[in-house]
């Protein structure tokens, strides 16, 4: 075994699942990434692009979250691409179908046509849908910002002036969101069939998996009936707490977690030390100030308020690295705020091996993207393969793993089969 997954085929349809095929397959399962014939994945067509020209295999988009998936055109809605599709599914251990609810069963393509697969234990059959398969809102359609809002994390995120409409979360959270809960499911499902040698059908819903993501605002409106309130760059809170960014003294900006207020009684010793060498703690010696670290950080109290005060002078007046580097020494939660490229040369993530490098067809050198988040000691990452082209593997699959011969083959391309 060279990987976690080694051995597992993987069938990937639909454009919502993009993100649950990348935790396969970095995981080393053989996910086929299916598109449609000619028009390819919505992902292909949604930039960034390379150089700004927007082309069938130009987008970064898809040369990230494809890397490691081989890719075959196939359209399942026509007879004869009908029956490859159904080849593939008795040769494959998993399909994440995020074409919607009921899309492949209106073509036979579906699970209720190959129930018989999933019952016999040969399949996993995982449906990433907006809200899920049953239900009164199963059918509706959305896209990332309603799945953000309606969810409820964007209640939570934005500034504090509440004139100012809530903020959406960039990078299509929503997707990766269900993409995580469905790859957790999948992996429950197959451990499952290991022992019991039983398929099942996952279902994900979009909705529910966002949902699960609002941190405090459930638990401070089921049991105290209270509303958090947006807070710029800082969690949402009932209480509006301090302020947690600065820009610092070199013009970098900081995050200092808590407003900086450690939560511990050597953390506190440290940071006074540390204050004291630059005549900057004021007047946090007094008692009061170490027994305010210790009280509630949801109750706002005028000792906190002046400790955050003090901090927020503090670290206005040195450089971001250096506040960012003693900071974490001191075990506290502090760090630089970024721009994303400025990741790319951060020594522990370079140390960690995080970030690899993909080719991508028609440009020339590579380009950096993160691996998978993990590291496991006898199976280590790795990039095997780049996106695929549209159809890239057509041959190698349809020929070589299925048998079919040239002349089958164009009969298919001619159908628009394939």
């Amino acid at each position: 075994m060279t990987s976690p997954l080694d051995g597992i085929r993987v069938l990937e349809i639909g454009d919502r699942g993009e993100a649950c095929g990348l935790i396969l397959a970095a995981a080393g399962a053989d996910v086929l990434r299916v598109e449609m014939p000619g028009f390819g994945s919505a992902g292909r067509r949604q930039g960034p692009f390379i150089a700004d020209q927007p082309g069938q295999e130009r987008s970064l988009h898809h040369a990230y979250f494809n890397v490691n998936k081989r890719g075959i055109t196939l359209d399942p809605s026509t007879g004869d691409g009908l029956n490859v599709w159904r080849r593939l599914l008795e040769r494959a251990d998993i399909v994440i179908d995020s074409t919607g609810p009921g899309v492949l069963d209106e073509v036979n393509a579906g699970y209720d046509s190959f129930a018989n697969l999933v019952e016999d234990g040969k399949l996993i059959w995982c449906c990433i849908t907006p809200f899920g398969l049953t239900g009164p809102w199963k059918d509706w359609e959305v896209n990332d910002l309603v799945q953000i809002a309606l969810g409820g994390p964007m209640m939570s995120t934005g500034y504090d002036d509440h004139e100012i409409a809530p903020i959406r979360p960039d990078g299509e959270h929503s997707l990766w969101m269900g993409a995580e809960f469905a790859a957790m499911g999948i992996l429950a499902a197959l451990y499952e069939r290991e022992t019991s040698e039983l398929g099942q059908v996952v279902d994900v819903s979009i909705h529910e998996s966002v949902s699960c993501t609002v941190e405090g605002a459930f638990p401070n409106w089921e049991y105290a009936q209270r509303l958090v309130q947006r807070q710029t760059g800082r969690h949402s809170s009932p209480a509006r707490t301090a302020p947690w960014q600065f820009v610092a003294g070199d013009g970098g900006y900081i995050n200092l977690m808590g407003g900086g207020i450690p939560r511990t009684r050597g953390n506190w010793s440290d940071l006074m030390t540390w204050l004291d060498e630059f005549n900057a703690a004021a007047d946090l010696r007094e008692p009061q100030y170490e027994a305010a670290v210790h009280s509630d950080p949801m109750v706002a109290t005028t000792e906190r308020a002046r400790i955050a005060e003090v901090i927020g002078a503090f670290v206005q007046s040195r450089p971001a690295e250096e506040i960012y580097r003693r900071g974490q020494s001191l075990h506290l939660p502090w760090a630089v705020i970024r721009r994303p490229e400025q990741n790319l040369d951060d020594p522990h993530w370079i140390a960690r091996g995080f970030f690899s490098e993909i080719e991508i067809p028609g440009y020339e050198g590579k380009v950096k993207v993160p691996t998978a988040p993990w590291q496991m000691s006898e199976t280590p990452n790795e990039i095997r393969r780049r996106a695929p082209m549209l159809g890239e593997h057509n041959f190698e699959v349809f020929n070589g793993e299925l048998g079919l011969d040239a002349q089958q083959l164009v009969a298919l391309a001619g159908s628009g089969a394939i």
